[in-house]
């Protein structure tokens, strides 16, 4: 049972069998009509004028962070979320953009009086690096895949209109958050200038992320991908499989959450194990094992033994992502392993 991350998923057939089928062309000169296809379909599901084909949601982030800040400026980013911990600093690397971290609420957000605190009270101090953009994460990883509410989404745009600062949202998982708040994709994008989101994960697509955002931002980011290495040629055969997994992923993606939701449970009713099965709300569940009992190193490899594949993300925490590969049965076998393995400890310490 592998659930190291969703992107493990594999291609369905139908996948399979439109990369076979799929009309090409070269995408850097815009000629590849699948791609095109692809980008028009997911700037109409973000509601946005236009989408990218990008090839991963890190070149997708990057190119949208520079895309929107010039050199010298600050991007405003969760101390917890992936742009800020594992995109490699790309922003300060390749754009001269100031990364600063603010702190992450338990529950994804990032509070209004701390993205206050990142504005200079005089702008026209010379001595500042000004904020050029803010990054929100939806669903959340290191939170557990948490949801950003309505609510807040509104209460941040209505600031950074305040600050004429846009938003660029990573939403890796943004359909797993839109099934999460069962609404339409569109009323979460509505609250951000770009969006990205992956086609790898849970939609099971091989490879790729999209960018959406305006034309005029588009057309920035499309230039950068080309700066970066990432412009591809006869790409339609990825984007065929990607083209399928909008058709056909999104919906399922409840069944994940309800099998996340069943893992929690069991897990957190075996002594030892540290979770909090009320916060589940996508496909990612987070835990703690009592270190008297295992290291989370020696816990990760105790399980490896039964063939369940965890992994660790920060401070001890342990991470199950489950995906369109996780069956009932195996949700099942994982809760008795993890009892048994527990339990095992309970005895010998």
């Amino acid at each position: 049972m592998n659930y190291l991350s969703d992107t493990v998923t594999l291609p369905t057939d139908e996948m399979m069998r439109s990369i076979q089928n799929a009309h090409l062309g070269d995408d850097v000169y815009g000629q590849d009509t699948t791609v095109n296809v692809l980008e028009e379909k997911a700037a109409f599901m973000m509601n946005m004028e236009a989408a990218c084909f990008m090839p991963s949601g890190t070149m997708a982030n990057l190119a949208s962070i520079m895309a929107h800040c010039p050199r010298g400026s600050k991007v405003l980013v969760g101390n917890e979320s992936d742009i800020y911990i594992y995109e490699a600093g790309g922003a300060s690397v390749c754009g001269g953009i100031m990364y600063e971290p603010i702190p992450t609420q338990t529950n994804g957000e990032l509070a209004i009086g701390d993205l206050e605190k990142a504005f200079p009270v005089d702008v026209e101090d010379p001595q500042f690096a000004l904020p050029a953009l803010i990054c929100l994460e939806n669903t959340h990883n290191r939170c557990g895949g948490r949801v950003l509410s309505d609510s807040y989404l509104r209460e941040v745009y209505e600031f950074s209109r305040e600050k004429n600062v846009p938003i660029h949202m990573d939403g890796a998982r943004i359909f797993n958050a839109a099934v999460a708040s069962g609404v339409d994709v569109k009323e979460i994008t509505k609250y951000a200038d770009s969006i990205q989101f992956c086609l790898s994960k849970g939609l099971s697509a091989p490879v790729g992320s999209i960018v959406a955002g305006s034309h005029e931002h588009i057309k920035k980011v499309r230039t950068l991908r080309k700066m970066l290495g990432g412009g591809m040629r006869q790409v339609g055969i990825i984007a065929a499989p990607a083209l399928i997994a909008l058709e056909t992923m999104i919906h399922r993606l409840s069944e994940d959450h309800a099998r996340a939701r069943d893992l929690a449970m069991g897990i957190s009713s075996i002594k030892g194990i540290t979770l909090e099965p009320e916060v589940i709300e996508s496909n990612i569940i987070m835990f703690k094992v009592d270190p008297n009992l295992y290291s989370w190193q020696e816990f990760l490899n105790v399980t490896s033994e039964k063939g369940i594949v965890f992994s660790e993300m920060g401070y001890g925490r342990l991470r199950a992502v489950v995906h369109r590969h996780i069956t009932d049965e195996d949700i099942f076998k994982t809760v008795e392993s993890v009892k048994e393995i527990m339990t095992r400890s309970l005895i010998t310490k």
